[in-house]
C-alpha cells in the first residue's frame, strides 16, 4: 500500500495477535477459568510509560516518525542499543532521528553495553560469541553461538528500562509494573513478533497494527526525504549478504579495511580463550563461504538471488533473526598436555 497516514486512534497500544500466538493460544479453556479461579493477568493496570526501541533501520525509524507525526501515541523516549561498531550510516540515521525527536519532545536516548569488537579482541574481556561461521576440521560447516543480540542489545535495553521505571538492578520490579515497548516489526515479518520475557516490559508493534509492510516504510521514509535509510546491523554481522558487504566496501573503504583487519583477527577462536587454553577446534569466518573476506568475490553473486546475496533482516534487539540452526564442533577429549577445548568460546 502507498505510506497512508494512519491516525493515532489506529495506533492503539494493545498486541495484536502473531501468527505464533494464535498457534500457542489453547483451544480448550484454561483450567483456572474451569474451576471459576479468575487467571491472572499479566499485565494488570496502566503502563507507566511507553518506549521505543530503536535500531535506526527501515522500521523502527518510521516507527518513531509516525510518533513524532502524531500519527500514533507518542512515546516517553526512544532507546538506541548501541554496540559500538555500528555502520557510519546507521549513526547518521540516529543522529537524523535525534534531531526530528528534538522537535517533537521525544528523547532518543543511547545506551550501552560495551564496544563489541573491542571486547571479542581483548583477552581481558569476557567473549561474547557472534553467529561466526566455523570450518570444523574436517572441512564441514558450523556457526557459534549467538550471544550478541543478548548482551549488546537486549541487556542494555532491559537495564535501561529497569532504572527509568525506579527499579535498577537488583531491585525487584512489583508486578503491574510496566511499560509499553514498542518494536518495529512490519507485516511481511510478522513471524519475528515476540512476547516480552520479564514482566516489565510489554510487547507492542505499532506497524502490525497499521498493517505497514516493508515497503511501505520505505516509501513513508522517502516521502520525507529519508530514502536512503540502510538496515540497522553492527558491522562485523556474520548474517551480511554479499550486498551488504559490497555497500560497506564501497562506500567506507576505512570500515571495511576494519572488518578485514577482525576476520583475520578471529581466524583462530578469541583471545580470551585461547589464553585460558581452550582453542578453537577449527577456524572461525564472517563470510559463509568459509573465506578471508579479502579473498571472497563479493560481485560474483550481484544481482543473483542467492543465500550469499541476500541482505540479512538487520538486528531488531527483540526480533533477532533465528537462522539455521546453530551448530558448532563437539569439544575435544581432554589429555594430559590440554585442557578441554570448545569451539565459540
Amino acid at each position: 500500500m502507498a505510506s497512508r497516514p494512519p491516525s493515532a486512534a489506529q495506533g492503539a497500544t494493545s498486541r495484536p495477535p502473531t501468527q505464533s500466538s494464535a498457534r500457542r493460544r489453547p483451544s480448550a479453556t484454561p483450567a483456572a477459568h474451569r474451576s471459576g479461579t479468575p487467571r491472572r493477568e499479566r499485565y494488570p493496570g496502566r503502563p507507566r510509560g511507553r518506549f521505543l526501541s530503536l535500531g535506526a533501520g527501515v522500521q523502527s525509524l518510521s516507527v518513531f516518525l509516525l510518533a513524532c507525526e502524531g500519527r500514533i501515541p507518542r512515546f516517553d523516549a526512544a532507546l538506541f542499543a548501541d554496540t559500538g561498531w555500528e555502520p557510519k550510516q546507521v549513526y547518521a540515521q540516529l543522529d537524523t532521528a535525534r534531531k526530528i525527536g528534538a522537535q517533537a519532545g521525544i528523547p532518543v536516548l543511547t545506551v550501552s553495553n560495551g564496544n563489541i569488537r573491542h571486547d571479542t579482541l581483548n583477552p581481558n574481556a569476557r567473549f561474547v560469541t557472534m553467529p561466526l561461521f566455523v570450518k570444523n576440521p574436517d572441512g564441514t560447516r558450523g556457526m557459534a553461538r549467538r550471544q550478541c543480540t543478548g548482551d549488546y542489545k537486549i541487556r542494555p535495553l532491559k537495564k535501561a528500562v529497569r532504572e527509568l521505571l525506579g527499579y535498577p538492578h537488583p531491585l525487584r520490579v512489583p508486578r503491574g509494573v510496566f511499560v509499553d515497548q514498542a518494536i518495529g516489526i512490519s507485516t511481511d515479518e510478522i513471524h519475528r513478533a515476540k512476547d516480552s520475557d520479564v514482566n516489565y516490559t510489554r510487547n507492542i508493534f505499532p506497524l502490525l497494527d497499521l498493517g505497514m509492510s516493508r515497503s511501505d516504510c520505505l516509501a513513508y521514509l522517502r516521502e520525507r526525504g529519508l530514502g536512503d535509510v540502510v538496515k540497522s546491523s553492527c558491522l562485523g554481522c556474520p548474517y551480511s549478504g554479499n550486498s551488504r558487504l559490497r555497500f560497506i566496501r564501497d562506500t567506507d573503504p576505512q570500515a571495511w579495511a576494519d572488518l578485514i583487519e577482525f576476520d583475520k583477527a578471529i581466524r583462530n577462536g578469541s583471545p580470551r580463550a585461547n589464553a585460558e587454553g581452550k582453542p578453537l577446534r577449527g577456524q572461525f569466518f564472517i563470510h559463509r563461504s568459509l573465506r578471508p573476506l579479502d579473498q571472497v568475490d563479493l560481485d560474483a553473486t550481484r544481482s543473483r538471488p542467492s543465500a550469499e546475496e541476500d541482505d540479512p533482516d538487520g538486528c531488531s534487539p527483540f526480533s533477532c533473526r533465528s537462522g539455521p540452526a546453530a551448530t558448532v564442533p563437539v569439544p575435544q577429549r581432554p589429555t594430559a598436555a590440554s585442557r578441554p577445548s570448545r569451539a565459540g568460546t
